[in-house]
């Protein structure tokens, strides 16, 4: 039987306000300065009549608000600038790593709205007892997030291992799990959001790329281009390029903690020997700290060594340099390869990243070619050791933006 033809108008006139949302919400989220109605008539191209329209279903779908006018000295009125909304939708960021558990919120301006760490050694703790937990911390950041007038619109769970596309954990050897299907797990528990057309109620990504993307837009002036590499128990890393977070074929890049550094060195829990995380790893940093039985928790690892650091401890020094030097190695075979002129150390790495960036600079010199000539700067992540539950709270706000029709559709 033939399909009887839709309304081939109707379709076409919703596709073109769907399209007008996103450019105009797109224009307000990226300005420097509050822009007004008629400034994004003339940016937009689109026609004042249009944009007045769209401006008006933002704002009442609480994706924009007006900000105060600026002070006017001429006659008139002054016109009244645009700004993304504080009390409507948001994104949920949650982690789960070696050792701890992190929830975030953040509303659509990028401003984190909660925040909170569990510790806890995830290791003896089953895929589905952990996911449960961390279910039980993201209500009360749902219940927190509702007291201050938003509502969690998505989420994302950052995961210190291997996903693939349909969000499967088919590896992460810190956390002993493989081939996890947390989707299907989480399935079975309270839903983390709302529903909204266009977002998907939960994405699971590494928390090395999360933590990227965190970085990516923590600001702007930062480099288009750079490596992010994330120092907890595992190292895990995030590769930008030109502004776009690099996959691979599979969406499994950025494994450098699994680079040898040392050929017939120590065995990995990944089953190689050598790997750059028995090397530089937050546990084997402790371990030659002398720290390996203080039971340090990720959080407060990297501020016991920074302290010990900063009073001059033979022992953290030499820790400190040794674990440098091993990441070094590993950063500049990437940088040989990917021709990148930033380094950012983020997770437990930022607040050491004064004791670690001289020898990693020394391994850069030495080993990559272009070093004399195209320096490498090596620096702390804006978001420290948050960027991951950040990273991944922002990425749900940055698709609501993309995407603002399917927000107002269940508002409207």
């Amino acid at each position: 039987m033939t399909p009887t033809p839709g309304p081939v108008g109707a379709v076409r006139q919703g596709s073109l306000r769907e399209l007008n949302l996103a450019v105009v919400l797109g224009r307000i989220a990226a300005a420097d300065r509050p822009p007004s109605r008629a400034v994004l008539a003339t940016e937009t191209g689109l026609t004042r009549a249009t944009v007045s329209a769209v401006v008006e279903d933002l704002i009442t779908g609480r994706l924009v608000t007006e900000a105060e006018p600026a002070p006017r000295s001429g006659a008139g009125r002054p016109a009244r600038g645009l700004v993304l909304a504080g009390n409507g939708p948001a994104g949920l960021g949650l982690e789960i790593n070696v050792d701890y558990l992190a929830v975030c919120v953040v509303d659509l301006a990028g401003r984190v709205r909660h925040h909170t760490v569990h510790r806890a050694d995830l290791r003896p703790v089953s895929p589905a007892d952990a996911l449960s937990r961390l279910v039980e911390l993201a209500g009360q950041a749902r219940a927190e997030a509702a007291s201050q007038g938003l509502t969690l619109a998505g989420a994302a769970l950052g995961v210190p291992g291997l996903v693939d596309d349909a969000g499967t954990v088919r590896l992460a050897p810190n956390l002993g799990w493989r081939d996890v299907p947390v989707p299907a797990l989480l399935a079975g528990l309270p839903p983390l959001t709302e529903r909204v057309d266009g977002v998907p109620p939960i994405v699971v990504d590494n928390e090395a790329n999360l933590s990227a993307l965190g970085e990516l837009h923590a600001g702007s002036d930062g480099p288009a281009s750079f490596l992010h590499i994330s120092g907890e128990v595992g190292i895990g890393a995030g590769i930008v390029l030109d502004g776009d977070l690099f996959r691979g074929a599979r969406g499994w890049s950025g494994e450098i903690g699994h680079i040898p550094v040392h050929s017939a060195g120590r065995p990995c829990r990944c089953g190689g020997r050598g790997c750059l995380e028995q090397y530089a790893g937050q546990e084997a940093i402790l371990a030659a700290a002398g720290l390996d039985r203080a039971d340090l928790p990720a959080d407060t690892a990297p501020v016991r060594l920074t302290e010990l650091a900063e009073t001059g401890s033979v022992d953290a020094l030499r820790a400190l340099h040794e674990a440098g030097t091993a990441l070094g190695i590993a950063v500049a075979s990437v940088v040989n390869l990917l021709d990148l002129d930033t380094v950012v150390l983020g997770g437990g790495y930022a607040p050491l990243t004064p004791w670690l960036r001289p020898p990693v600079l020394d391994e850069i010199s030495r080993r990559v070619l272009t070093a004399a000539w195209s320096p490498v700067t090596v620096r702390p992540a804006a978001l420290g050791a948050d960027a991951a539950a950040v990273g991944a709270a922002g990425s749900v706000v940055r698709r609501i933006i993309a995407r603002p029709a399917g927000w107002l559709a269940r508002t409207g």
